[in-house]
């Protein structure tokens, strides 16, 4: 096998334009090469192929697609049209059940009909953030069973996206980024094909590192956040300004983050309980105390907000039931359309079940958007209070 031909397939093709996926196809379309992008959205896919951004609120993403939409960036939804492509990269969403446990489905789905198309010499690699051990195992399983090659006829890698909704252009250009090989020669021909549209790329030693490297990322980042919202109540129970301690306490040495209503979205809440899940399948739930720690203290800060909103409303001269709050911001990160796990959509909710008279406004989401959310819209200036979820603060507005 040339190893060559895979370095110069000018044809990669990226499963998944979702919000990590399609930005990754733009930037791979804007460095020379043709991507074929295959998703479930046929809305999705025609717009791309007409030049036009479904995801208007990702910076710099508007031109990449109205330059190469349609053209060196083609979206499809039928798996067939990759087939002349040496070279895939998967990026499609990984769920977690009731019980916190991965939900494979979507993914396993993905790997199937590309095991249909493989052929020997071809290269794949899993972006999708997953529990460390996933790509040497149940991935390269199903890649095997349907094309009934094994790696080493074909390659298998991973490299964990490291964007942020909003800038991924930017972050992707710029941010550090890892890959790694079920094998060495797997991970030195996907390092190579990389480097084509990546800056800043390195290659560790394995897919199980570079894997585990992604989780703990966000475990770093969901445990810091829960100690801020800890010290947050502290502060406020011995009368400190939290945020002046913060800003004087945080240096080269220290980064105290900061408070939430919790932490919602598709990435931090759940990468922790990959780490969990897998140790109590291993008998060693003692080990993972930090991590089922942080996730009381972040879940219970809407019980948190929920009082200090109730105590708040108490000073306005209305029968408490007759106020009316407004949570401005309902999204699980401001700028970021999703409230997939949101907290300040359930801080909203809580309140509703407390029989308050809630209000709800978020600028990116439409009157219909949010009726359908079972929520009652209003603009924050004919209410008697607002909760900015963002900025977590609490004004008592006048009635016009």
């Amino acid at each position: 096998m040339n190893k060559k031909n895979i370095h110069l397939n000018k044809f990669i093709a990226v499963i998944g334009l979702g919000k990590a996926g399609l930005p990754l196809a733009a930037v791979i379309a804007n460095s020379g090469l043709t991507v074929i992008g295959i998703d479930v959205d046929k809305k999705r896919c025609d717009k791309i192929n007409n030049g036009i951004n479904p995801i208007p609120e990702e910076e710099g993403l508007d031109d990449l697609v109205k330059n190469f939409g349609g053209k060196t960036l083609v979206a499809s939804t039928t798996y067939q049209d990759a087939e002349k492509c040496c070279f895939f990269i998967v990026i499609v969403p990984l769920f977690i059940d009731e019980n916190n446990k991965p939900d494979f489905t979507i993914l396993e789905n993905a790997f199937r009909n590309i095991g249909k198309l493989l052929k020997k010499g071809d290269c794949i690699v899993l972006e999708t953030t997953v529990p460390p051990g996933t790509t040497e195992t149940i991935v390269k399983n199903w890649l095997e069973e349907e094309s009934k090659l094994h790696v080493g006829e074909f390659y298998l890698a991973y490299s964990p996206e490291r964007i942020m909704t909003g800038s991924s252009i930017s972050r992707l250009k710029e941010f550090p980024k890892i890959i790694g090989g079920v094998d060495q020669i797997s991970g030195k021909i996907a390092f190579e094909t990389y480097k084509q549209f990546i800056g800043h790329l390195s290659l560790v030693s394995t897919a199980r590192v570079a894997e585990f490297v992604k989780v703990i990322e966000g475990c770093y980042r969901y445990t810091n956040i829960a100690l801020a919202n800890e010290l947050f109540k502290i502060s406020e129970e011995i009368n400190v300004d939290f945020y002046e301690a913060r800003k004087y306490a945080n240096h080269q040495y220290c980064d105290i983050h900061l408070p939430s209503t919790g932490v919602g979205g598709h990435c931090i809440p759940v990468y922790p309980w990959f780490l969990i899940k897998e140790m109590e399948n291993r008998n060693k739930q003692d080990i993972t105390t930090m991590l089922h720690s942080s996730h009381c203290v972040n879940d219970g800060m809407i019980d948190f907000w929920a009082q200090r909103i109730i105590d708040y409303c108490k000073n306005i001269e209305k029968p408490l039931m007759q106020v009316k709050i407004c949570i401005k911001g309902i999204s699980f990160r401001k700028g970021v359309k999703s409230v997939y796990r949101s907290r300040n959509l359930a801080l909203a909710k809580l309140l509703k079940e407390k029989g308050l008279k809630v209000y709800v406004y978020d600028d990116l989401f439409t009157r219909d958007e949010i009726e359908k959310m079972n929520l009652t819209f209003s603009t924050p200036d004919i209410v008697d209070v607002v909760f900015d979820s963002f900025s977590l603060e609490l004004t008592n507005q006048e009635i016009r």
